[in-house]
Order: C-alpha cells, then sequence, then structure tokens
C-alpha cells in the first residue's frame, strides 16, 4: 500500500511523477462518477420525460429541458462548493477521499430515488440529488490532479482521465442501454457509480494539510473566496470562457441526440442510435485523448492544441446541420471525437496551468467546472425555443458550431501558458 508524504506536501507543488497504479485508480473513479451521470443523460431521463410528457400540458423536450435545467443549476454551486469544503478537509483520511467516498455513495442512492420516479417532479428531485452528491466526488478527484501530478505530466494523465470520462458516458450509455428498462438502468448505473471509486480510495491514501497549513474558518472568507477576479487573473477569465463556449456548443449537440434521430432522422430505433454514435465517438477519441495529452507535455504547449480541436469540433458539429442523414450523423460523431479527444486532455492541463493557489485547487477547479455545468442550463435555454420555434435541428447545431468556434478562437488571448 502506498505510504503518506509528509503532511506539508499537501500544498507543495508536485515534483515527482506518480505510477500507472495511481492514474489508473483515478481515472477509474473519474469514469464511475460520469457513468452516474451520462446513463440518465444520454438515454434514461429522456425515457421518463417522454412516458410522463402526456398529460402534463407539456413536450418532452421542455419536461427534458427543466428536469436537466434544474439539475445543472445545482450542479453550478455544488462542484465550487465542494470543492472548496474538500480544501479545507482535515480528516485522517485526507482532504479528497472522504467527499469522494459520501458523494459516490449519496449518487447511488439518488440514481436508485430516480429508478422509482413517479412524475416530472420526483425525477426533478432525483435529478437534482444525482448533481449534488456525484459534483461532490467530481470535484475531489479532479482536485487530486494538482495535489499530486507535476505540470508535465498533467497532459497524459489528464488524457487517461479523458479516456475514462468517455468510457463512462459509453459505458453509462451502455448499462442505461442493455439493462432492459429505465428502473434497471437507474439500478445498473448506480452499483457501478459505488463500486468504481473503491480501488482508488481503499489503495492510495490521501495528502492530508499539516497544522499550519490550515487555513482559518469564516463564513465571510469562505463565501468571498468564490470570486476569482478576471481583473487580477486574466488567463484564469479567459481558459474559463472558452471551455464554457466549448463545452455549451457540445451540450447543444447532445442535449436532443435521441429526439434529433427519432423525429429528424427518422431512425429504427433511436435507443440504439444513441449508443452507436456515442460509441463510434468515444472510440475516435480514444484514440487522441491520451495521445493529446502527451504529446502536449513533450512539447511544453497547451494553446495549439486547444485551439485546432476546438476549430475541428465546430466543423464536426456544422456537418449536423448541413448533412441530416444517418451516415453524416456518424461521420459527425467520428470527428467530434478526434477534436474532443485532444481538447479533453490538454485543456484539462491548461485549467491546472493557471490555478492562481495552492490551497485552493479544489475550489478553484470547482469554479472552473462551473464552466462545464452552466452550459447545461444554457443549452436547454438556447436549444428549446430553436427546435421548437427558430428552424429546428438545422439551426440548432449551425449555432453550435459558431459558439464553439468563438470558444477556440478565445484560447489565443491566454498569455501565460504557451
Amino acid at each position: 500500500m502506498t505510504t503518506l508524504r509528509e503532511p506539508a506536501a499537501a500544498l507543495a507543488e508536485p515534483v515527482e511523477r506518480v505510477g500507472r497504479g495511481w492514474t489508473s485508480a483515478l481515472s477509474l473513479a473519474n469514469g464511475a462518477v460520469w457513468v452516474g451521470w451520462y446513463g440518465p443523460l444520454q438515454i434514461l431521463l429522456a425515457s421518463q420525460a417522454k412516458d410522463f410528457a402526456p398529460g402534463s400540458g407539456m413536450s418532452k423536450e421542455t419536461m427534458l429541458a427543466w428536469v436537466t435545467g434544474v439539475g445543472a443549476v445545482v450542479s453550478l454551486a455544488a462542484n465550487p462548493v465542494f470543492g472548496a469544503l474538500s480544501d479545507r478537509t482535515t480528516s485522517r483520511w485526507g482532504r479528497r477521499t472522504p467527499w469522494i467516498v459520501a458523494g459516490t455513495a449519496g449518487g447511488a442512492l439518488s440514481l436508485l430515488l430516480l429508478a422509482g420516479a413517479g412524475g416530472m417532479w420526483t425525477m426533478m428531485l432525483g435529478w437534482a440529488l444525482v448533481q449534488l452528491t456525484l459534483n461532490a466526488a467530481f470535484a475531489a478527484v479532479t482536485a487530486a490532479v494538482p495535489d499530486r501530478v507535476p505540470r508535465l505530466q498533467r497532459g497524459s494523465v489528464g488524457g487517461w482521465l479523458g479516456a475514462a470520462q468517455i468510457l463512462g458516458v459509453v459505458g453509462g450509455t451502455g448499462l442505461a442501454t442493455a439493462a432492459g428498462g429505465v428502473g434497471t438502468g437507474y439500478v445498473a448505473c448506480a452499483v457501478f457509480t459505488a463500486l468504481g471509486v473503491l480501488p482508488y480510495v481503499l489503495r492510495y491514501p490521501d495528502l492530508r494539510l499539516a497544522p499550519e497549513d490550515r487555513p482559518q474558518w469564516s463564513w465571510r472568507g469562505f463565501l468571498a473566496g468564490f470570486w476569482l477576479s478576471p481583473r487580477r487573473y486574466p488567463d484564469l477569465g479567459w481558459a474559463w470562457l472558452t471551455r464554457f463556449l466549448i463545452n455549451l456548443s457540445n451540450a447543444l449537440v447532445l442535449l436532443y441526440l435521441l429526439y434529433y434521430l427519432r423525429d429528424r432522422l427518422h431512425y429504427a430505433d433511436p435507443d440504439q442510435g444513441v449508443l452507436i454514435l456515442t460509441a463510434v465517438n468515444g472510440l475516435t477519441l480514444m484514440a487522441t485523448v491520451v495521445v493529446g495529452g502527451v504529446w502536449s507535455d513533450r512539447t511544453g504547449r497547451r494553446k495549439p492544441f486547444v485551439i485546432w480541436s476546438g476549430m475541428l469540433m465546430a466543423v464536426a458539429t456544422a456537418l449536423l446541420s448541413v448533412w441530416q442523414t444517418w451516415p453524416g450523423a456518424i461521420v459527425a460523431a467520428a470527428v467530434l471525437g478526434i477534436g474532443f479527444g485532444v481538447f479533453t486532455s490538454v485543456d484539462f492541463a491548461l485549467m491546472t496551468d493557471v490555478l492562481p493557489k495552492a490551497l485552493d485547487r479544489g475550489k478553484d477547479l470547482g469554479v472552473i467546472n462551473v464552466a462545464n455545468a452552466l452550459p447545461q442550463v444554457a443549452a436547454p435555454a438556447l436549444a428549446a425555443p430553436i427546435v421548437t420555434y427558430l428552424g429546428g435541428y438545422r439551426v440548432l447545431y449551425l449555432v453550435a458550431a459558431v459558439i464553439g468556434l468563438a470558444g477556440a478562437w478565445l484560447v489565443g488571448r491566454i498569455r501565460g501558458v504557451d
């Protein structure tokens, strides 16, 4: 079993490279969280909305938008708050491990609540609890990287975390589809989420704060710490904005994918179609996510990789607008995966490179991760009226491509990272 380093190392800049075992275990824990998120997002929530919408007075698209939007609002607050709490945790098990365990256990129970949902309100409550609890775990998993990984290894570690992320998306979609029903799909995702974190938390003890490093607690200071001034930290501000725009573009693509296949392409089995597209996307993403991170580490550069991957994703999204056929969807999924693979690993490394303070790594990464959650709020607000009133899926995916292109272009404004 790995032994704890000296407590003061919790705030030191890491210099010792992490091993494959540590990276693999943390990646599995990360993938387990994404199974808990994307089994519902890809299949189960949309299926429930379709079942609950008749007689509710709203369309399935609107119901799904409300449920995912409320969950995303919860996520907006949960990730930075739990990140900040983990920064200040002084338990014998370290700063991050207690939140990984508690978050995944709570997430599994919340998924079981969703399995028994009987209408929109219980579905909304269950999904909000899933977002609350799994974001506690995700904030701690993410913060473990700048805690333990030296800068010039973060691209490759970020690549493996990205690979686990897409495997979590594919695995969650596969579990939700193969389980044979909505309830059993939630149960399968819950079990995997709970078990997937065990190798990391049982095998690798966490770093602890030295007594002299423990910050003084005050509610005023705690709440004030969530504001990171773009004037004081401009690179962090631009990095946050680029991540937000590219993730918003991606969220617009994914939100109504099931309905796009059913209602626009008239694909015979849209549930299976989502799984096929997710698998194609995952295969091409897996081909580039680790390679892109390793290549970035070796060159010592981040921005060119993020810019070109963002542009490639914008091209793939535009394909869904201009080539609305099943073959077109497959090509778009493949190209999107190539770009998103490089973006996932290198953008993560770039974000850790612009963090202001070692003591606040969890909180600051939580604020950055708002750029992952906020698109889930903005995407339904943008997508629902576009699909319903402003031109349908063709216009939706064209707007998504323009947003992604803007995100890629703004990466050039970051000055402190090559």
